[in-house]
């Protein structure tokens, strides 16, 4: 794994500072960052670090790799899981804009966020996406008492919008994965020809949905805490 990470330097583990000079990169193994994820259980029964940043930036991969390295003192917990079902989507007529920020339950997920921090000694169950059903499905994961640290990934996570807000105040921190837009844009091809679509609706899809929800994603940057580029994750090793 190669991370180079750009550190904002906030005072306030929610509020980073703004204004601040673009702080130099710094490669970081991934043993290094899952020991700066788990200090934020120092002073709490359990922390939640949040994964942010745009589709296609490897975010599911680095969360599983650090969730990995620590062992049974972590667990994941993916936005993707809150995805509102196709026949809601459909009801709301948001069925070409899946993925999107409106199609999210996130009072769900800020109140499975508030469970997760508040009940330390039951097991609490983490819904998914099943990329071939193509639908959240029920109770794919698992946070044990045994986890310290919970490390949640999605798009929207540092959005300073309604719902959204409320997710990131019950995050220890908040750490931004990107890579070059080049890299994203294959990665997205890739990810909707493996979900059945040919090539032209793959490239159609990644115009008219990924890229919009990118660029709203890459507004709420300068709110996360630092700024990982993520140039290779391998998931074999985890």
């Amino acid at each position: 794994m190669e991370i180079a990470d750009h550190r904002t330097g906030a005072e306030d583990p929610r509020t980073p500072a703004q204004g601040s000079p673009a702080p130099a990169e710094d490669p970081r193994p991934l043993a290094e960052l899952a020991a700066d994820a788990w200090s934020l259980t120092e002073d709490t029964p359990r922390a939640v670090l949040g994964l942010a940043g745009p589709p296609g930036a490897g975010k599911s991969t680095l969360a599983r790799a650090l969730v990995a390295h620590l062992g049974e003192g972590a667990a994941y917990l993916p936005l993707d899981g809150f995805h509102l079902s196709n026949a809601q989507l459909a009801r709301l007529g948001l069925t070409a804009r899946k993925g999107s920020e409106p199609s999210f339950d996130v009072w769900g997920y800020v109140d499975l966020l508030r469970r997760v921090t508040d009940e330390t000694t039951r097991d609490i169950y983490v819904p998914d996406y099943d990329r071939t059903l193509h639908e959240p499905v029920a109770a794919r994961h698992l946070v044990p008492p045994t986890a310290r640290l919970v490390v949640t990934e999605g798009n929207y996570l540092a959005c300073d919008l309604p719902g959204w807000r409320d997710a990131y105040v019950l995050l220890g921190e908040c750490w931004y994965v990107e890579v070059p837009g080049d890299v994203r844009q294959k990665r997205l091809v890739e990810r909707h020809l493996a979900g059945g679509r040919d090539e032209a609706q793959a490239r159609d899809w990644v115009a008219a949905n990924d890229g919009p929800n990118g660029e709203l994603v890459e507004g709420s940057r300068d709110r996360c805490h630092r700024i990982l580029s993520a140039v290779r994750v391998d998931p074999s090793h985890f």
